[in-house]
């Protein structure tokens, strides 16, 4: 069981003319800002997605025990799919995925009811939004970058930002990264990446290493990688200053 880890971030959430509501089932505890309260709808398919993935689960174990990425049976159910193809070339777990593959399911039905979506999943986000946001990339209190760097997203577009770290945080990471910060176009896709890079990040010389390798990377837009006072950053993404 993976114990509850308190979203203190949330406090300092709010993003301009969306409301926000939560939902929560069991593990899962989302955040989500819309132009209307879509708490019951959006209840309503996490509990469908959940149980579809436990019903795969009980029926193939290695596809939540795996950490490598695993074929799955044509009749698995779409967000097992999305699971397992996005972490195909990350070289990940289908399960480093399942945040994001939550997001990326319920926004493909929310975004029917509302023009503007964050979903918020432990860290790992869903935004479509008309206007310019600033997503603050929470590093930890020992940085020396703490609190203040922000992630200019821009509108238009459906992003998946996704941000694994070594040191904060209940996911399962092998590496000592502060924060490895994806920005891709799927939820799932940012996820599986951000897992898969933040596992090789254990020194300073493996920031640039890391950097290089994410340029050959079509699925990734941008990347960010924190470890200690090193800071780095690649692709068509803004860092501001908060």
């Amino acid at each position: 069981m993976i114990d509850y880890v308190e979203r203190f971030y949330r406090k300092t959430v709010k993003p301009t003319g969306l409301i926000a509501f939560e939902v929560k089932i069991k593990e899962s505890d989302l955040m989500i800002f819309a132009h209307n309260d879509l708490s019951s709808l959006t209840y309503s398919l996490l509990d469908k997605e959940r149980k579809n993935l436990e019903a795969y689960i009980r029926y193939n174990s290695l596809f939540q025990k795996s950490l490598v990425p695993i074929e799955i049976d044509d009749f698995a159910p779409p967000i097992c799919k999305i699971m397992a193809e996005s972490v195909k070339k990350a070289g990940v777990g289908p399960m480093a995925a399942v945040a994001g593959a939550v997001n990326d399911r319920l926004a493909n039905e929310l975004l029917s009811k509302t023009t503007e979506l964050i979903i918020e999943n432990g860290g790992d986000l869903l935004i479509h939004s008309l206007k310019e946001r600033v997503i603050a990339i929470y590093v930890g209190e020992d940085s020396p970058f703490k609190s203040h760097i922000g992630l200019l997203i821009s509108p238009g577009k459906t992003y998946g930002v996704a941000t694994s770290s070594g040191k904060i945080g209940h996911s399962l990471s092998f590496g000592e990264a502060d924060a490895v910060t994806i920005v891709a176009e799927s939820s799932a896709v940012a996820d599986a990446w951000a897992t898969s890079i933040g596992n090789f990040i254990h020194s300073k010389k493996d920031v640039e290493k890391a950097l290089k390798y994410c340029e050959n990377i079509q699925e990734i837009i941008g990347v960010v990688v924190v470890f200690q006072n090193v800071l780095g950053t690649r692709g068509d993404i803004q860092l501001v200053s908060l």
